[in-house]
């Protein structure tokens, strides 16, 4: 069985109302971070597409993006989509769930946030709507509002980036600090660091977004140190 037909069985029992521990139970095989992570970025992506009440081709088109589908996947993969977005509702618990698959701080919870923001702004708009769900998705995750803030400012169209908050640091922090604060996030960029924290292999392309980010926010803070 492939990986989206695992995940479209899984969110037809959810849609059936056999609850979330019910679609977790099917979701306990190898690879299990990767289907967990695949399984959030589509409920959650596709919940949060909906949130501000309609879901554009270019939000579709944008999971798509992130995620290469197999030609012999691609009803799995549209009935997966389907299913997730009916609503909003339950989106909470649903992300206290993934929440509770990784350890706190987990770097994966991150990459998922990544990918809402991907999907949020793919209509080329930001509604307070989608401010509010995602917001809230941060808070389950544990995410703080300056790691909040850094992704809001690389995703949202017109949102000037705070080379500060891209790093997650305070603007008084010492240049060797923040040299250091960027090598380390660099690293953690790396195809294959991504993959063995349990990002499918097709997300792993966000990451080259992510380091243009982070390498122009270091170049920014330690071009006006020298």
């Amino acid at each position: 069985m492939s990986l989206w037909q695992r995940i479209a069985d899984a969110l037809a029992a959810l849609a059936a109302g056999e609850g979330l521990a019910a679609v977790f139970d099917i979701l306990r095989s190898p690879p299990e971070r990767t289907v967990a992570f695949t399984i959030a970025v589509i409920g959650l992506g596709a919940k949060m597409a909906k949130a501000d009440g309609r879901v554009t081709r270019g939000e579709v088109a944008a999971f798509r993006e992130v995620f290469h589908i197999p030609e012999k996947d691609e009803d799995a993969a549209a009935r997966v989509f389907n299913l997730a977005r009916q609503d909003v509702a339950g989106f909470e618990e649903y992300a206290h769930r993934i929440r509770a698959m990784f350890a706190p701080g987990d770097r994966t919870l991150c990459d998922l946030m990544e990918g809402l923001f991907f999907i949020a702004v793919a209509d080329g708009s930001y509604q307070d709507e989608e401010e509010a769900f995602l917001s809230r998705v941060a808070e389950i995750f544990e995410i703080d509002e300056r790691q909040f803030r850094g992704l809001r400012s690389r995703f949202v169209p017109g949102a000037e980036p705070d080379p500060w908050d891209v790093l997650g640091l305070d603007p008084d922090t010492p240049l060797p600090e923040v040299r250091r604060r960027w090598r380390q996030l660099v690293r953690e960029s790396h195809p294959d660091r991504m993959i063995a924290r349990g990002v499918p292999s097709e997300a792993v392309r966000m990451a080259e977004r992510r380091l243009v980010d982070i390498n122009r926010a270091y170049e920014e803070i330690s071009g006006k140190a020298a």
